[in-house]
């Protein structure tokens, strides 16, 4: 293979492991109601069917990201693609929920390993003057595996079922398994004489899962049942052992000191509460038309399509805008952006002819979104040292998906919450839940509390945006 067309293959491999795990989160999304609704499965168990690939996912990224930098990235992300492919099967033959919740966690070790690999694989082997263009195409192929998850999930279920939401990754796994180990070149590991955080991961994950359980737990067991005052205790005890632990270790998972710069700092906050804002937006709006109007999952994943055309919408304005205006201005912007589409959110659910207004804001979340993310992680990557980017950028992903997994839980919780008991599996159950106009009126109420709380995340991320350095940043346009 000639050198020159290298780049271009290997981007082909990745493009492929981006479509597999974007897919599977967005797809699931609007399928989840026949899962449930199959296994009979209350709503705790509803829940974790989304939880636990979140969990797993968001603490093994950083696991993996620094095993990948000792052993090397090839063999890592083939592993990915090959352990994802294959539970993927598994997951469409489980014999019930709990046994499919096992096989979500095992399936987000895939999508790990997938997902830290994708960008240093691409940045190894694009020369500089064309790796802006590299990374463009990886965004620009997740964001049209956003686009398009919904309706396919909608599609799968409804003519063939749920079981083709996994199974649909099985091809496109064993395509992308075989085009890599025939394509990807073998580097070494840069990093020998480092080693992996376990105790902060292990702490890490303990102490994350006891807050998400709780959360699950609270909104239909009540908060004072065991198993939510014991994740919260779990919580609080371990993230201060967390942060003890870390001062202390040689090569920690989360280095703090990176913290003591405000701008840094800042932009890392604004991207958790963005992210925690705004993540379920789209796994409500779908559960919602599937209930209350008894859609079925295809028309459901038409509905929330303006949330990814709004992030590719305002992808392509920001990017124009990065020479000349600075982070904090353009990622603010974004966030009122999102703040605007959440206050339409809140306001127009459940309204008769509301539509429309719903369409409008998930778009103007979206365009928000879009606008928020590329100057806000051009910020944070330029204001640590080279040598620290890619430690930075690790943690920055951390948080996101931190931010995803609490904001599922918290969402859920709070309509849960709400409900009485009979409605609380309901939500869950789709087009068959079969709810009265009494009953629609306590979901919506639930979902109104639900936007609410997000619309005051949104405005604590526009706070903590703001409130970093005033000078203008210098940004570039593809940051590596």
């Amino acid at each position: 293979m000639k050198e020159k067309y290298y780049p271009w293959m290997l981007l082909s491999v990745t493009s492929l492991g981006v479509l597999l795990s974007t897919l599977n989160l967005s797809t699931l999304n609007v399928a989840l109601p026949e899962v449930a609704t199959h296994f009979h499965a209350n709503e705790l168990a509803s829940n974790w069917i989304l939880l636990s690939y979140m969990l797993v996912n968001t603490i093994f990224i950083l696991v993996f990201g620094k095993i990948a930098d000792i052993f090397g990235r090839r063999g890592m992300y083939l592993i990915g693609l090959l352990e994802f492919t294959i539970v993927s099967f598994l997951c469409g033959i489980a014999p019930n929920v709990w046994v499919l919740i096992v096989l979500r966690a095992l399936q987000a070790l895939g999508g790990a390993l997938i997902i830290t690999n994708t960008t240093p694989l691409i940045t190894d082997a694009f020369p500089a003057k064309k790796l802006g263009t590299g990374l463009s195409i990886n965004v620009l192929v997740a964001s049209m595996s956003q686009l398009i998850g919904p309706v396919v999930g909608g599609f799968l279920v409804s003519h063939f079922g749920w079981r083709w939401v996994f199974w649909f990754n099985v091809p496109v796994g064993i395509i992308g398994f075989i085009w890599g180990m025939f394509t990807l070149r073998a580097v070494p590991g840069e990093a020998k004489g480092e080693k992996v955080d376990w105790t902060g991961n292990v702490i890490t994950f303990l102490g994350l899962g006891g807050l998400i359980l709780a959360m699950s737990e609270g909104g239909t067991a009540g908060w004072g049942s065991l198993p939510v005052i014991i994740g919260l205790i779990l919580f609080v005890v371990l993230a201060f052992i967390f942060f003890v632990v870390e001062k202390h270790t040689r090569f920690p998972m989360i280095d703090f000191t990176l913290f003591y710069d405000r701008p840094y700092a800042m932009a890392n906050l604004a991207t958790f509460f963005n992210s925690l804002a705004r993540s379920s937006v789209m796994l409500l709006i779908a559960l919602f038309y599937q209930v209350v109007d008894s859609e079925d999952p295809f028309i459901a994943g038409l509905k929330v399509l303006p949330i990814t055309i709004g992030m590719m919408i305002g992808s392509l304005i920001v990017g124009a805008l990065t020479v000349k205006y600075s982070a904090r201005l353009l990622s603010t912007a974004g966030l009122f952006g999102t703040c605007i589409g959440m206050l339409l959110l809140t306001w127009k659910i459940g309204d008769q002819d509301s539509l429309i207004w719903i369409m409008v804001g998930q778009l103007l979340i979206g365009i928000g979104t879009g606008v928020f993310q590329t100057p806000n992680t051009q910020s944070i990557m330029l204001t640590v040292p080279h040598e620290r980017r890619g430690l930075a950028n690790g943690i920055r992903s951390m948080l996101q998906n931190m931010g995803a997994v609490i904001s599922t839980a918290l969402s859920l919780m709070i309509v849960t919450s709400l409900l009485p008991p009979h409605l609380k599996s309901a939500l869950y159950a789709g087009a068959g839940a079969h709810i009265s106009a009494g009953d629609t009126h306590l979901i919506v109420i639930g979902y109104r509390t639900a936007f609410l709380v997000m619309l005051f995340l949104t405005l604590l991320a526009i706070a903590v945006s703001f409130l970093r350095n005033t000078k203008k940043e210098k940004l570039v346009k593809h940051p590596v």
